[in-house]
């Protein structure tokens, strides 16, 4: 008699309604609240120390976290970015679904619903499979999301090993794939170095012309093949960004590590001509294939532009068959309006549109915010895995998002390889070319001090 009146949770008086439905909210509250209790309080002890036990754990984790995220972000990131990490915090969190799923359904029993008040006992339900709704939905779309996040970093980024900057630098190659139906193959459209200072994340983009002439190349098949420039090649042009073409389609045998290095023979060509002509070293590429571009702009909600001039979309070199306009100023374009502003090639020069593409490469690295990426996380991991591909390290996450946290802070300097810059893009002068890239990219000069 004594045990029932000192412990009415799980010895209750079920005549009592009025305690019964202050039972029942008690067991469905602290079952939502801390997993496992409601079952060491009034069902199988031996359930609720495995649910306290899980629960404990997962709480362990969201702590630790937490901690990572406000002062080691870049060791989170790290993590996060681990196949074998997602991999095991998906398989957690879908068996931490399916126990919590099991210790509601089991409290539910417990509660005795019908031994409560009457008023009472539509709300209990109610709140029951709110609970349940609220916490087994909860834990499985994080499941769901810890995969999409795995599949996407898969199949974007690379699975090398971590790569050190080259004097302080670290050099990516940044190209715009357009593989259009008058194109045998995916084409460069857009050519750029991203030259990032390892140690504060100031960063130069180096714009080259896709229509340079009589690029040199850095050591390999193609300087084999060209010792004295890109010259009398074996496609219809013997343009910059027809060396892309030449290595996939006619030697992709000269790059035969490629596939393995999560790359391809028309990247490594198109490398080590951007090497040749900036005497730089690029550890890194990252291709942007135009033909889902709009997709990605449209995932993260559209990207600001201030609009310099009328561009057309669509049409001829005379204007004719012009679907529309993007008109001057300040705008956010959708993906398919900036698409057409990266692309539209008719009313300006070239060099104009290479100015457009950097601009818009630029507007898209300042909207991958933390909270727009999370917000949009899907959309943003299902268009990236899509138009994204690079071999930048999956393991070296981390540290490039801290890095790039450094380089938004920062204006980005411009150095584009055209006229005036370069007054003949047809005949290059290449030493000059690669003093004026040195330049840009030594590290500023501390003014003195008293």
């Amino acid at each position: 008699m004594t045990s029932l009146i000192a412990n009415p949770i799980r010895y209750p008086d079920t005549a009592s309604s009025p305690l019964m439905t202050r039972r029942a909210w008690w067991l469905v509250v602290l079952n939502f609240l801390i997993p496992g209790s409601a079952q060491v309080l009034a069902g199988n002890r031996r359930l609720g120390r495995f649910g306290l036990g899980a629960t404990l754990v997962t709480w362990t984790i969201a702590i630790v976290g937490l901690l990572l995220f406000f002062f080691m972000r870049t060791a989170l990131i790290s993590l996060i970015a681990q196949t074998w990490f997602l991999l095991g915090l998906q398989v957690l969190l879908v068996a931490y679904a399916v126990l919590w799923l099991v210790l509601t359904i089991d409290t539910f029993r417990l509660v005795h619903v019908l031994k409560a008040a009457p008023g009472a006992r539509f709300w209990i339900a109610a709140a029951t499979v709110f609970f349940l709704v609220l916490s087994v939905g909860t834990a499985s779309c994080a499941a769901y999301y810890a995969g999409v996040a795995n599949g996407a970093l898969s199949s974007i980024f690379g699975n090398s090993a971590p790569v050190a900057p080259v004097d302080g630098r670290y050099n990516i190659l940044l190209l715009g794939g357009d593989a259009g139906e008058d194109r045998e193959g995916l084409r460069p459209d857009s050519i750029s170095v991203m030259s990032i200072e390892a140690s504060t994340g100031k960063a130069v983009m180096i714009g080259l012309p896709r229509d340079m002439l009589h690029v040199p190349f850095s050591d390999g098949p193609f300087h084999d093949a060209y010792p004295n420039g890109y010259e009398h090649c074996d496609v219809s042009a013997c343009k910059l960004n027809s060396v892309y073409t030449e290595a996939q389609l006619v030697h992709p045998d000269w790059y035969p590590d490629a596939e393995g290095r999560s790359s391809s023979p028309g990247i490594e060509a198109t490398r080590d001509a951007v090497e040749g002509v900036t005497g730089l070293t690029v550890q890194f590429y990252a291709l942007i294939d135009m033909a889902g571009f709009a997709q990605l702009v449209d995932a993260l909600g559209g990207v600001e532009i201030d609009v310099k001039q009328r561009l057309p979309i669509g049409g001829d070199e005379n204007l004719n068959g012009v679907d529309g306009w993007i008109e001057p100023g300040k705008q956010k374009l959708d993906g398919y309006h900036a698409e057409w502003y990266a692309r539209s090639r008719h009313s300006t020069s070239d060099w104009d549109r290479m100015r457009r593409q950097r601009e818009l490469q630029e507007a898209i690295l300042k909207q991958f915010t933390p909270g727009n990426v999370l917000t949009k996380f899907q959309a943003i991991a299902e268009a990236g895995s899509q138009v994204v591909k690079t071999d930048v390290p999956q393991s070296m996450l981390g540290y490039f998002s801290d890095l790039a946290m450094k380089t938004r802070t920062q204006k980005v300097e411009n150095l584009e390889l055209t006229p005036p810059t370069v007054p003949d893009p047809d005949n290059p002068d290449f030493p000059h070319i690669r003093d004026l890239v040195a330049a840009a990219v030594a590290p500023a000069t501390p003014e003195p001090t008293g």
